[in-house]
């Protein structure tokens, strides 16, 4: 290992601690290669968060163009090659994606999408129906599973889809968890026609609602997330690498855990930002290692993801 890709995974650890503080406290049940793989994904994927939200919106387009040559470059024999004085990937960090791509054989393909996800973030401000949602969260965050499912290990391909519906879960949970920060910056991802059905619009969303309509629609949200947490489940058996299921069961469970905090402050989503706190996450990583079992359990079949749900969806 070169100077610069040491340099780089030091740096991507760093990054991945102040701005990712679940997958951090999880990815430490990893060891050697795979905890540094997982931080220099975690650095690209933040680095690519900010070519769309920071900076003039005029030029998100020529910005992700030159992402998708830094991609293309990542693929490329030889060494790593600066990205631009005004890129937002420093060399190292490119040099140490660089290496656990090629160490572990990621494909190309979730790069691409997750590129195609931040081109959606910059053209569509809302999503009318959860299919569009659905792509969108494959896009940005299904990707970083598969990215991630090669540095785990895994004995069968039935692992890949569930590693895309751990980050479909995640994403969703982000969504409910954010959804006042979203307002702010003009954007809505809640699905508009679930929003109808429960007699519910955006103009409710911006006054802070939270009546019977809004408690009904968070409920069948929540369960639609659970379902792909429990789908994801399904996976976890076919990882191999030493410490990976109970790393991702942690990860499911932290994320997870967003969701019951939203539950037990009344569904209030505008007050408060929830979260799950230090105490509760130290109690999750102890039954990570001593009691796997219960975080995470694989349902017996596969859970349905209703499109529309209703007030009396499982």
């Amino acid at each position: 290992m070169t100077a610069l890709v040491r340099e780089g995974y030091r740096r991507a650890q760093g990054l991945t601690r102040v701005h990712a503080r679940s997958f951090y406290f999880a990815s430490l049940l990893l060891f050697g290669a795979r905890r540094r793989a997982a931080f220099a994904l975690y650095a690209f994927c933040r680095r690519l968060d900010d070519v769309v939200d920071v900076g003039p919106t005029q030029t998100v387009a020529e910005r992700l163009t030159r992402a998708r040559a830094v991609v293309a470059h990542l693929f490329e024999a030889g060494p790593v090659e600066a990205a631009g004085p005004d890129s937002p990937w420093p060399a190292a960090e490119l040099a140490a994606l660089k290496d656990t791509i090629g160490r572990f054989a990621i494909p190309r393909a979730p790069f691409l999408d997750l590129l195609s996800g931040m081109e959606m973030d910059v053209r569509l401000k809302a999503y009318p129906r959860f299919a569009e949602l659905d792509r969108y969260c494959y896009c940005v965050a299904g990707t970083v599973g598969l990215m991630l499912c090669p540095v785990l290990g895994y004995s069968d391909e039935r692992a890949l889809p569930a590693a895309a519906d751990l980050g479909r879960a995640m994403q969703l949970t982000n969504i409910l968890r954010d959804v006042k920060e979203d307002l702010a910056r003009g954007r809505v991802y809640l699905p508009a026609d679930e929003l109808s059905a429960f007699g519910l619009g955006e103009e409710d969303l911006q006054r802070g609602l939270v009546d019977d309509r809004m408690r009904a629609f968070l409920r069948c949200q929540i369960a639609r997330a659970r379902a792909f947490y429990a789908r994801a489940a399904r996976g976890i058996p076919f990882l191999q690498g030493f410490g990976t299921r109970r790393m991702v069961k942690l990860m499911g469970a932290l994320y997870g855990g967003i969701l019951c905090a939203i539950e037990s402050q009344g569904y209030d989503i505008f007050s408060a930002r929830a979260h799950v706190p230090l105490s509760a996450k130290l109690r999750l990583a102890v039954r990570a290692l001593f009691r796997p079992q219960t975080l995470l359990p694989a349902p017996a079949a596969e859970p349905a993801v209703p499109l529309l749900p209703t007030e009396t969806s499982p």
